[in-house]
């Protein structure tokens, strides 16, 4: 019989629809007061214009960007949008942060880019603008935010490159943030008997028994040569105990941890649908999506599409669970943030926006319009609980996830790409073994951190995601 995570502390359908017309009243009525009560401090931004990048199409910033006129409205600051597809997002922003005048007063960052933008000094710290009485919104509850969120989007310094040392500073605020879910077919585990995986030797028994019984795949899984198959294989990494680098920057990946999360990287491959071989995000989502699959285990950014019928063949059937556990409980952390460049023309203004953008307020009408949520409160909505059943799971996938899921330093897209990114798809076809694969890339990324400093006598003091003593 399939077995479902539950929340310990459970309300009746009931008891959660009857309280949820007057409190999801109260809550989309916060918008105006809450956000509005910063406006007496903000009053000398009034009439200023922002330029924005932010990433479009994105399911997050469609959403995010019906509030921008609120916020016009609200605050009296225009805003000047410069959508742009995310892959093209950063060569663009690169550009206008490294002229004497910025071209834009906020960026939209992928937090992989975070430690590139800090080492060249182009981010403003946030620290300070917060704490200003002037600029800081009221109510804004900076401890209601997601803290692995922050930690891994936000913050830089320390002796890792993202961790919340006494050290560290915010460079950031998550919007548009992300963690790993496992998705299921409740229908198929209900009639070939199978317990929600819980474990990874569950999810492989499962995957095996899928396969050879609904003549479908098990799980769908990136495997595209570069930073995709990379991205799959982190996400095993971290359950299994494992790192790239231990603390002193020498490469670890090709130990036990490294090994076992390639070898369950290749299992589950194999047990995927057609194509699965060779899939990026796109085809792994929409082998789930097509009904082609029984499982899906990768970014939260399935569950809107997952539950819309004209995106989804299955969107009746599916429901959620924790990332499945080895070593230890743990799960992804990724997506975008909120930043100021060094040179913005109205930095400000722009610290009211991404203020105002990640309140409670707006953070909650965001995801109830199909974005992402950053905030506890978000979560814990009674009205936002009843409408998105599905993001039950997320409190409980959050306080396992990893802030330090990723290496955060400037070569690491280079090493993804090129270097592990090219050894792990051998594995994957059996022309090498996970331990041969993974040692051929200990020399190349050790010559990089040696490059970047990382592994040098003496390491630079400064906010560039150094490590300090």
């Amino acid at each position: 019989m399939m077995t479902m995570p539950t929340n310990p502390t459970f309300i009746g359908r009931r008891q959660l629809i009857q309280a949820a017309g007057a409190y999801g009243a109260a809550c989309w009525g916060l918008g105006a007061h809450a956000q509005g009560a910063g406006q007496a401090a903000w009053g000398k931004l009034r009439g200023q214009t922002i330029r924005v990048s932010y990433p479009g199409p994105h399911p997050h910033y469609d959403a995010a960007e019906k509030l921008f006129d609120d916020f016009t409205r609200e605050t009296g600051i225009r805003i000047e949008r410069d959508r742009t597809p995310y892959l093209d997002m950063k060569a663009r922003q690169l550009a206008g942060m490294r002229k004497p005048q910025g071209d834009h007063d906020v960026i939209t960052y992928l937090v992989v880019w975070k430690a590139e933008y800090i080492k060249e000094k182009l981010l403003r710290p946030l620290d300070d603008m917060l704490a200003d009485p002037l600029l800081a919104m009221p109510g804004y509850e900076f401890s209601d935010l997601i803290p692995a969120y922050v930690q891994a989007i936000g913050r830089a310094n320390g002796p890792k490159p993202n961790l919340a040392a006494p050290d560290t500073r915010l460079y950031g605020l998550p919007c548009g943030a992300e963690t790993s879910v496992l998705g299921f077919r409740r229908d198929i585990l209900e009639r070939q008997k199978l317990h929600v995986p819980a474990t990874y030797d569950e999810l492989l028994h499962a995957c095996e028994v899928i396969r050879d019984k609904e003549k479908i795949g098990g799980v769908t899984s990136r495997s595209q040569a570069g930073h995709q198959v990379t991205h799959a294989w982190l996400l095993h990494l971290s359950p299994f105990g494992g790192q790239v680098f231990d603390a002193g920057f020498k490469p670890v990946l090709h130990e036990e941890p490294g090994i076992k999360a390639a070898e369950t990287l290749r299992r589950l491959v194999e047990t995927g649908p057609a194509g699965a071989g060779n899939a990026g995000f796109d085809e792994m989502q929409a082998a789930f999506l097509n009904g082609e699959c029984a499982f899906y285990l990768d970014t939260l950014a399935v569950m809107g599409p997952a539950k819309d019928p004209r995106r989804s063949k299955v969107a009746d059937k599916i429901a959620y669970a924790m990332h499945p556990s080895a070593r230890r409980m743990s799960g992804q952390t990724g997506g975008f943030g909120l930043a100021i460049p060094k040179n913005a023309r109205r930095p400000e203004a722009a610290c009211a926006f991404i203020q105002w953008m990640t309140s409670k307020a707006s953070d909650l009408r965001v995801a109830t319009l199909g974005g992402n949520t950053g905030r506890w409160s978000t979560l814990a909505n009674v009205d936002f609980k009843i409408r998105n059943p599905e993001q039950g799971i997320l409190p409980f996938v959050l306080r396992a996830a990893n802030p330090d899921w990723r290496p955060q330093i400037p070569e690491w897209d280079e090493m993804s790409k090129n270097i592990i990114g090219q050894a792990l798809p051998d594995v994957l076809a059996g022309r090498r073994t996970a331990r041969e694969a993974l040692a051929s890339t200990v020399a190349p990324l050790a010559s990089l951190l040696r490059s970047g400093g990382w592994t040098s006598a003496e390491r630079a003091q400064d906010c560039c995601e150094r490590p300090t003593a």
